[in-house]
């Protein structure tokens, strides 16, 4: 195959994973806004409500719907921690484990799978047993992404609702988007994954072949294809296996690659349409909509091009760089899988990033600092796409001298200081945790290079760790004491924060009433106003990090 034909399978690739998303977009949307605005609750709804003790038909102000989401996060990390710690004496455990299950190590993954980070500082296949991957793990994988999603239509209704001082039940969002949205898709997915390879069952390390050069080697098993389908569904990005969807067990052919690019994006794109129910305007969802797959397309087409591309320090192999991707997916395929896994907080990786080319690697650490809002993760994305809409007005108004407004909610001065922390709180902890590590000589010693590159593999640890993202750049040594303390912080303030943040602005604009449009609302449903808010999220960006991207990628990447 020929590279220019190479070229045209992959847009082929990439425009038949367009037009899925197009057609799933208004059935599921509709589908979730069924879900999460239903009268009735089912039995197995109201079993799991009494065992938990919560009153499903009383509602919640933000702060008690904050509160909720705090307490069953933090007990979610202290039994995952504890989990891990024990695992040695449960069933399906292994007997020689390939790293130490340390405290520090223990606290760093619970932490990770408990936001939605999926950080692995070591090797999945080989250090947490079958028990551990499936009851702590996966468990995790549902329930942290329906956190998510909770949070994003506490925010809509603060939107929809006037005069009010609720935002509806935290316990009732995280069990519908858990049993009635997660879990139907991830049983789908996960039988479709294993008619297309991905293995699924309970052996250890006890798989012995004979190789062909006489040898043997020992094949790990494991119960892959069920956390494989919600490790892309729910946007989490933790692999069964170290190599992640770069390994033929997790992700073995070119459409089962294309299957969980689609699995991954498939929420987070249909998540506007709910929106644009739940406010009672379906095109202000179609709005929201735009400005993700503006900013989408724009993303993955500039990776595809750099990759394709001899730029940098990376090799070239017939026209673009092979270093670091598994030939079975090929380039260009492999940076639409990296695009959207840094467009989402999915951070799962069927290639190596760190071997991309300067600017390929600058385009996926670029993607998280945007904020993972195109579209982001499962709920989250939308969260950070609302709010930027808000920036966005409340800017637009300033240049005409108008209060500005957004779906008939005046942004009077508390919603704009919430929203500007919203998005000032997550740079915040990614160029403090990077200005740390490289000014202390013992966290340097972490780099596998020096100069820019070293540079970049700081920046993009802190980056996905503050962006619950969850990839890693490789090359930095990271299971270490300051390391897995420091990243594990930076994953619980750039979780935790926004969503406390987020749900304070949910409540400050459902206690207003409406504000009748007039000749100077801005229209927000318009090309005019997608512009904007792409314009906004570019510059918002822009003016954060290019300085540090600029001694990173940058000045690694440009000729000089």
């Amino acid at each position: 195959m020929t590279v220019f034909d190479a070229g045209i399978t992959s847009w082929i690739f990439a425009a038949t994973l367009a037009l899925a998303l197009v057609l799933v977009h208004v059935p599921f949307g509709d589908y979730m806004y069924k879900v999460y605005n239903a009268d009735k609750h089912s039995r197995a709804e109201r079993l799991i409500y009494r065992g938990i003790g919560a009153n499903p038909d009383a509602e919640q102000g933000w702060g008690a719907y904050a509160r909720s989401v705090l307490a069953f996060s933090a007990v979610s990390v202290l039994f995952l921690f504890f989990f891990q710690l024990l695992q040695g004496k449960l069933p399906l455990h292994l007997t020689d484990p390939a790293t130490e299950m340390t405290a520090g190590l223990a606290w760093n993954t619970a932490v990770s799978f408990v936001t939605n980070t999926n950080w692995q500082a070591y090797s999945g296949e080989s250090t947490q047993g079958h028990l551990v991957q499936m009851a702590g793990l996966t468990v995790q994988n549902f329930v942290s992404a329906a956190v998510g999603m909770a949070i994003a239509v506490a925010l809509v209704r603060g939107f929809s609702r006037r005069r009010s001082t609720e935002l509806g039940n935290f316990w009732v969002d995280l069990v519908r988007g858990t049993i009635r949205i997660l879990l139907p898709l991830a049983i789908i997915g996960a039988v479709i994954l294993i008619a297309g390879g991905v293995i699924q069952n309970f052996a250890l390390h006890d798989q012995v072949v004979n190789t062909l050069a006489g040898g043997t080697q020992v094949i790990p098993g494991g119960p892959v294809a069920s956390q494989e389908a919600i490790k892309e569904i729910g946007t989490n990005g933790g692999g069964f296996f170290n190599a992640n969807s770069a390994h033929p067990f997790e992700n073995p052919t070119a459409w089962t690659n294309w299957l969980e690019i689609f699995l991954l994006l498939v929420i987070a794109f249909s998540l506007p349409r709910t929106f644009g129910r739940m406010v009672g305007s379906p095109k202000q969802g179609y709005a929201i909509v735009a400005v993700m797959s503006v900013i989408a397309v724009v993303s993955i087409s500039l990776t595809m091009f750099f990759q394709m591309q001899h730029w940098g320090t990376v090799p070239e192999a017939v026209g673009a760089s092979m270093e670091g991707v598994e030939q079975r997916f090929g380039v260009a395929n492999s940076a639409v899988f990296a695009a959207s896994t840094t467009l989402t907080s999915t951070g799962a990786v069927n290639s190596f990033h760190d071997s991309y080319t300067s600017l390929g690697g600058l385009m996926t650490m670029f993607n998280m600092q945007l904020g993972e809002v195109a579209p982001g993760g499962v709920g989250s994305g939308l969260v950070g796409m609302l709010i930027l809409a808000v920036i966005t007005v409340f800017v637009a108004g300033l240049m005409v001298g108008r209060t500005p407004e957004y779906l008939g909610k005046k942004i009077t001065p508390r919603e704009i200081k919430l929203a500007a922390s919203y998005f000032l709180v997550t740079p915040l902890i990614v160029l403090t945790g990077t200005a740390i590590a490289m000014a202390l000589p013992d966290q340097r010693a972490s780099m596998l290079n020096t100069g820019p590159h070293g540079l970049s593999e700081v920046l993009y640890a802190f980056t996905s760790a503050a962006n619950n993202n969850g990839s890693a750049f490789a090359g930095l040594s990271v299971n270490t004491d300051w390391y897995n303390t420091a990243l594990g912080l930076a994953m619980l303030f750039g979780r935790f924060l926004p969503i406390i943040l987020a749900l304070a602005l949910a409540g400050s604009l459902a206690a207003q009433g409406t504000t009748p449009e007039s000749v100077g609302t801005l229209p927000t449903h318009r090309p005019q106003f997608i512009g904007m808010v792409v314009g906004v999220t570019l510059i918002l960006v822009a003016l954060t990090f290019l300085p540090m991207l600029a001694l990173g990628p940058l000045a690694e990447g440009l000729p000089s």
